[in-house]
């Protein structure tokens, strides 16, 4: 990238400012080559030029309007505005800060304010009493019930577009939409409930959680007691502040956890020419998170016989033989290994169960270890043959 310092004197006594002054601009900030623009501007005689002020150029230009509540911000409203600006129709668009409503009316969008929730009219309001909608209830597809948002309304309106922008996917493109849901699931809908007050869980809190982005962005809002109440500074880094993060968190998506989904998805499909069965899966390259994909893709997939063991490479070239549990937030297995190898190492396991080139069974059953890809899956079909026999030998 190369910068150019361009430095040019303008002299006149027909401008609006009692003070020399310097106006720094940088063009076209997303170029590769960029140039900075220094006017220094003093008052001396005026030479040569007309008394008449020259217009700008915007005659035939018309600049959006995005129009939400001032006062205190919250996180919703900052987050439907950053999505908002990401967009080309709103990218160059005003952000006004009010409650008149003539003011609102004359806003090309409206989010957070003004008791209205039209899509037609693009007006995404959820505080009127009337409101109840949830991303199920406007599309019976999606299964989240959580009371949307301004930044949840905004998001289903506009979040397929919006990351179809960001990550060049077209809006038809499967990935998109995989990512259009994980973004809600991970991202929004945490700030539609905590705007909204729906508590994560039933019961007594055992721990305050005072770092959400939702708190953090209520900690830009002038404190009670400051001399200054002007809120435009702190909305401002508030929308840079949660944008970054969703950016960072739809990169992190995109370039790491789609990737991996890609890598689960095509070893269920060849799971048949690992094990007949079909109940064993093995990963091309070790690492991978798989949990999380693995339940989901066995639903999309439509898996009959759920899938219990996954087969892995470690770092050192060995081989993992992984019990795959009943549900992301346990730790029971759909099937455990055999429990007479559990906490056995070696040779001794070997002699034990048969299979050469043992390394280890974990104490509980989780997880084992051979030298060899054969070896490893030796003894997830061992564990399966005996639950055959032996329906009690499951889950543990």
């Amino acid at each position: 990238m190369w910068r150019v310092a361009l430095s040019i004197t303008i002299n006149t006594t027909k401008l609006y400012s009692s003070k020399p002054a310097s106006v720094f601009r940088l063009l076209n900030p997303r170029a590769s080559c960029c140039c900075l623009l220094s006017i220094d501007v003093t008052r001396t005689e005026q030479r040569y030029m007309s008394s008449q002020a020259k217009r700008p150029c915007t005659e035939n230009m018309t600049v959006k309007k995005i129009g939400t509540h001032n006062g205190s911000f919250h996180c919703d409203e900052v987050l439907a505005c950053f999505f908002l600006r990401q967009l080309p129709e709103y990218k160059d668009a005003e952000i006004i800060r009010t409650r008149d409503p003539t003011q609102l009316s004359e806003c090309d969008i409206v989010v957070d304010v003004g008791g209205e929730f039209d899509p037609k009219r693009h007006r995404y309001d959820h505080h009127q009493r009337t409101f109840s909608e949830n991303f199920n209830s406007l599309c019976p597809e999606k299964p989240w019930v959580t009371k949307l948002s301004s930044a949840g309304l905004v998001y289903l309106h506009f979040g397929r577009q919006l990351l179809a922008q960001l990550t060049k996917l077209k809006e038809d493109d499967r990935q998109l939409e995989v990512l259009f849901d994980k973004l809600y699931e991970n991202f929004v809908e945490e700030v539609d409930a905590v705007d909204n007050g729906i508590s994560q869980y039933d019961g007594e809190v055992r721990y305050s959680v005072s770092t959400t982005l939702s708190a953090r962005v209520g900690h830009l809002n002038p404190s009670w007691n400051s001399k200054s109440q002007d809120t435009e500074e702190g909305f401002r880094q508030a929308m840079k502040m949660v944008g970054d993060e969703f950016l960072d968190r739809l990169e992190f998506y995109q370039s790491s956890w789609l990737p991996a989904r890609e890598v689960v998805e095509k070893a269920i499909k060849e799971r048949h020419q690992v094990d007949p069965s079909g109940e064993v899966v093995l990963f091309s390259q070790g690492g991978c998170p798989w949990k999380e994909h693995l339940f989901s893709l066995e639903k999309e997939l439509q898996v009959k016989t759920p899938i219990k063991f996954v087969l892995y490479a470690d770092q050192n070239g060995q081989w993992r033989v992984q019990c795959v549990p009943a549900g992301l937030n346990t730790f029971q297995n759909r099937l455990s290994l055999l429990e007479e190898w559990r906490g056995v190492r070696d040779e001794a396991l070997s002699e034990l169960s048969g299979i050469k080139s043992c390394i280890f069974v974990h104490a509980s059953g989780f997880i084992g270890g051979n030298k060899t890809q054969e070896g490893a899956l030796e003894m997830a079909r061992r564990t399966l043959q005996a639950a055959a026999k032996s329906p009690a030998n499951g889950s543990s």
